[in-house]
């Protein structure tokens, strides 16, 4: 009997687990477990496999989890919720021979190249050079942002903070909103403004500038009215813009002649948004280098498992320790 191996994508709020064929990466027996509901790890990864029946001889005996907090070394924490454990004692309590931990976003990029393409949607145009480097990135809780590099055997994931870059104001609009923030915030990066918090903070910006008194107290609120509310949809349009901004100079910082890859649980969201707004002219919008990034095919990855295919690439990915 073949076991299955345990794969994971935990976040602040929920742990999301599958159970995946050795030599596969499409996940079954999926299940969203609220984080608040367990003491730690390992509670929830037994109550999972329970659920599953994946116990005794069909309990997995490798696993690779995701985790939406920095990971290095033994001991891992989670930002926003209480779980903290030792990896080397949660994977003697599971009884695993191997076990994986990486971070979320860095599952988000190695789960890209396993994306069906019925799960793409295009942006902008392009023609992705083979064996080129690909950005993954993504507005969510924070700014996502990685690089992904097809090596010789595998896929090379390349964390990095660039969701943490300082944000460049491009027209005059945008000197104000970067003077608005800089008052609030002293420095300001681009995650400040490219994501959830962000975008709610981006139109009670606009609001000021505008005189206006705010009418909403969400980023879900705001893109709801962008549909009939001009200052919600100045914001909207602002958002994708200044988004594409962010992608175009990232795409030159790591050479993403592969391709660029908008992942997170906003975008899907704003598909009918992002033909209507500036993000392609931002994104190519490069000064001497334009003609570069206009070659660059951009896409939102609507798969709803990404994390879940990436921790399946990175089971045994010799590129992932």
């Amino acid at each position: 009997m073949t076991r299955p191996a345990l794969i994971g994508d935990i976040g602040g709020t929920n742990a999301r687990f599958a159970l995946v064929t050795p030599g596969a990466f499409e996940p079954h027996d999926i299940l969203s477990l609220p984080c608040a509901e367990y003491p730690g790890l390992v509670e929830a990864v037994d109550d999972y496999l329970t659920r599953v029946g994946a116990v005794g001889n069909a309990a997995p005996h490798e696993a690779c989890l995701a985790f939406a907090c920095p990971i290095r070394g033994d001991q891992v924490t989670m930002t926003n919720n209480h779980w903290t454990f030792s990896r080397a004692e949660a994977q003697a309590a599971l009884g695993l021979t191997l076990f994986k931990v990486i971070n979320d976003f860095t599952a988000q990029a190695l789960g890209v190249p396993h994306v069906a393409e019925q799960d793409l949607v295009e942006v902008q145009p392009g023609q992705a050079i083979p064996h080129s480097a690909r950005l993954v990135i993504g507005p969510g809780t924070g700014l996502g942002v990685a690089g992904l590099f097809p090596g010789r055997h595998a896929w090379i994931p390349l964390p990095t903070e660039g969701g943490h870059v300082t944000f460049a104001a491009t027209d005059e609009r945008e000197q104000n909103l970067l003077r608005h923030f800089r008052n609030r915030y002293g420095r300001v990066s681009v995650e400040r403004l490219l994501c959830g918090q962000g975008l709610l903070d981006l139109y009670l910006a606009h609001c000021s500038l505008k005189g206006a008194n705010p009418a909403y107290a969400t980023p879900a609120e705001v893109t709801q009215a962008a549909e009939h509310d001009p200052v919600a949809r100045d914001t909207l349009l602002r958002f994708l813009k200044i988004l594409g901004d962010v992608c175009g100079d990232a795409a030159l910082t790591i050479g993403a002649r592969g391709g660029v890859y908008l992942c997170g649980g906003i975008l899907p969201r704003l598909l009918d948004w992002l033909p209507q707004s500036r993000f392609g002219e931002a994104f190519a919008a490069k000064g001497r280098m334009s003609a570069y990034t206009a070659a660059i095919p951009v896409q939102v990855v609507t798969a709803p498992w990404v994390g879940l295919l990436g921790a399946a690439e990175a089971l045994h990915n010799e590129e992932v320790e």
